[in-house]
């Protein structure tokens, strides 16, 4: 189990839902948090709570798709904390709707938010963390990188790109002797509030993957799981890894079928999401 007490973490996207109770999680362990987000309102409050449990907390307003920006304030992390053990990049952008009734400009938001500003991040601190042989890297991705959803085209892209890149990037540094560099990719389930308010299954898909009650679950798994027990995949609820052994088993025709018959079909119908920006995985 490794000790956080004294790390030094970033977390992207963290002034609400998992990025937010993450930061929880951390500032009890005894970590300094660095949070980016794009909300100054929402930034200044969870600084504010944060700053109130006792965190060594330094809260920057940040569009991560903007690699100026994130050179900007890698630079200023650094000198905030004097390094970066744990970079969290759970910042998200949503826009749900059939493929071909949104712009196309919708899906390259989603890629530059969801995949482009990992490059962006990932590059400014994983060499320094190659160097030290220590460090780690957790990505945020999403059960529907798992099991896709018709409406979430694009986001589920961008998702599947995250768990690649991370299983990758993991090979990567084992190749080059440096395994004490970790990664890890995370696969939140459908959370009842929040990004994904509103999306539903059928009573038998909820039974095969139920929804997951609130952010802090994720949170938990990001911490105990992923930065403590050094897994490379964190999937909640448990219940969605049933997807991948029936995708390596099932003939696709059959599988589609049966996401059909759970109610993945209109899953967007009562969508509602969260408003206002992007950056707390959220909806715009």
């Amino acid at each position: 189990m490794t000790e956080l007490h004294g790390k030094k973490a970033i977390v992207t996207g963290g002034a609400l839902g998992i990025g937010l109770a993450t930061c929880r999680r951390l500032v009890r362990e005894g970590c300094d948090v660095t949070i980016w987000d794009l909300s100054e309102k929402d930034l200044e409050k969870a600084a504010h709570e944060l700053k109130g449990m006792g965190g060594n907390v330094f809260p920057y307003l940040c569009d991560v798709s903007d690699r100026e920006r994130v050179h900007e304030l890698a630079g200023q992390a650094k000198k905030d904390m004097g390094r970066v053990d744990i970079l969290i990049n759970n910042a998200g952008f949503v826009r749900h709707g059939m493929f071909w009734e949104r712009p196309v400009e919708d899906a390259i938001k989603q890629m530059d938010v969801n995949v482009n500003a990992l490059f962006y991040a990932i590059h400014e601190f994983l060499p320094d963390m190659l160097d030290r042989n220590a460090g780690h890297i957790v990505n945020v991705s999403s059960g529907v990188a798992i099991a896709g959803a018709p409406g979430l085209a694009a986001y589920t892209t961008s998702k599947w790109a995250v768990w690649g890149m991370t299983d990758v990037m993991r090979l990567e540094a084992l190749a080059a002797g440096k395994g004490g560099v970790k990664f890890t990719s995370v696969h939140p389930g459908n959370i009842v509030t929040g990004m994904f308010e509103g999306f539903k299954v059928n009573f038998m898909g909820r039974l095969l993957a139920p929804p997951v009650k609130d952010h802090d679950v994720i949170a938990k798994g990001i911490v105990e799981a992923g930065l403590k027990k050094k897994r490379h995949l964190v999937v909640r609820p448990r219940s969605l890894y049933i997807g991948m052994i029936l995708r390596g088993l099932v003939p696709d025709v059959v599988l589609g079928r049966i996401a059909l018959l759970l109610g993945v079909g209109t899953c967007i119908e009562d969508y509602k999401g969260r408003k206002g920006y992007v950056h707390s995985n959220v909806d715009d």
